[in-house]
């Protein structure tokens, strides 16, 4: 199997980030994206040169060739390369780009709130702290 094109690296103890991610990857028939999970005990954010608070403030992605997106650019790359680009086609659009980033910041500091509030919650296949994108999901 092919390297992936890109790499997303989320908040496995956030139910919705949990969630996103398995849709993603259900999402994903070629195989162009990859997931680490921060919340990880042997994850280290140095690898990746940032800290583990930016990671945690918004979605971080690795591009094959190294280039590292952040926020709603991940967002764009990882929708896009799983074929379901328009879904987030409202990221295209320049002038809404800055809007769109200052919701998604919002949305971000307060994840596990909306996972809350949204109802979702780990599956029972979790450990009670992080957990695998492989399994069901409960909304």
């Amino acid at each position: 199997m092919a390297a992936p094109s890109l790499t997303l690296y989320f908040d496995g103890r956030c139910p919705f980030c949990v969630s996103s991610m398995a849709r993603l990857r259900g999402w994903d028939t070629a195989g162009r994206l990859a997931f680490v999970d921060i919340a990880a005990p042997n994850f280290d954010p140095a690898l990746l040169g940032v800290t583990l608070d930016a990671l945690n403030r918004e979605l971080h992605a690795a591009a094959a060739d190294g280039t590292l997106l952040v926020g709603i650019d991940s967002m764009l790359a990882a929708y896009t390369l799983a074929g379901q680009g328009w879904r987030v086609w409202l990221l295209r659009i320049r002038p809404l780009r800055p809007m769109l980033a200052a919701l998604y910041h919002g949305f971000a500091r307060r994840r596990y709130r909306f996972s809350r509030w949204f109802g979702y919650r780990l599956p029972a296949a979790c450990d009670g702290a992080t957990c695998a994108i492989g399994g069901p999901f409960i909304k």
